[in-house]
């Protein structure tokens, strides 16, 4: 079975949507689907090495991201949204996160069993 799961929010924005989306594609990953993660909006920053936690907050969305592509979870990061979106505009995104394209999210989309967004 193949998982779509779409981030738009703000990494760190005063709620767990985003940790408790990761913690589901890992989850997903554990029980066999294939799980593909496409970021857009402003939860582009995770995929970029100067996103780090704010004071207070324990987890660490960005290594989370990081351990997801190191099991095999393919991860695209909006292109477009690199320039336009994020607290941290402009800067790159770290191995493993796949600049892309809104072509790319239709395929995946088209392709997937079940798309999920947070």
């Amino acid at each position: 079975m193949k998982t779509l799961i779409i981030f738009n929010r703000e990494p760190y924005d005063n709620t767990d949507v985003t940790w408790n989306g990761l913690r589901l594609a890992g989850k997903l990953a554990e029980c066999g689907h294939e799980v593909r993660l496409f970021l857009m909006n402003d939860s582009v920053d995770m995929a970029r090495e100067v996103c780090k936690p704010p004071a207070g907050y324990d987890q660490d969305l960005s290594q989370m991201l990081k351990d997801l592509i190191t099991r095999g979870v393919a991860v695209k990061v909006c292109g477009t949204c690199m320039a336009r979106c994020g607290i941290y505009k402009n800067h790159p995104y770290f191995d493993g996160a796949e600049k892309s394209t809104m072509q790319a999210l239709a395929d995946w989309v088209i392709d997937s069993d079940k798309v999920l967004t947070f």
